[in-house]
């Protein structure tokens, strides 16, 4: 059976339930940052920035972490946009 795109992409969109915490990312060279929002596309705590380096992600998986606990949430959907030559 074929989709159309937009049969795909609210099929996607529906496997997202009350229970997500759902993370954007701004790709940068050096510095990223990261916005939380509920199922909703509510905001939940402030944007994060983090650095390209094992220290700034420990600190970003640290604050999903701290996120899910906060809000009671128990799964997390991270997405970013690849552009230019990354």
């Amino acid at each position: 059976m074929k989709f159309i795109s937009q049969d795909k992409q609210n099929q996607l969109i529906e496997n997202i339930t009350v229970s997500h915490l759902v993370v954007g990312v701004d790709i940068a060279q050096e510095v990223h940052v990261a916005r939380s929002v509920s199922f909703r596309g509510i905001a939940l705590g402030t944007p994060l920035e983090f650095g390209n380096d094992r220290e700034g992600f420990k600190l970003f998986e640290r604050r999903i972490q701290d996120l899910l606990k906060s809000y009671k949430l128990s799964s997390v959907i991270v997405g970013m946009e690849p552009i230019g030559h990354y």
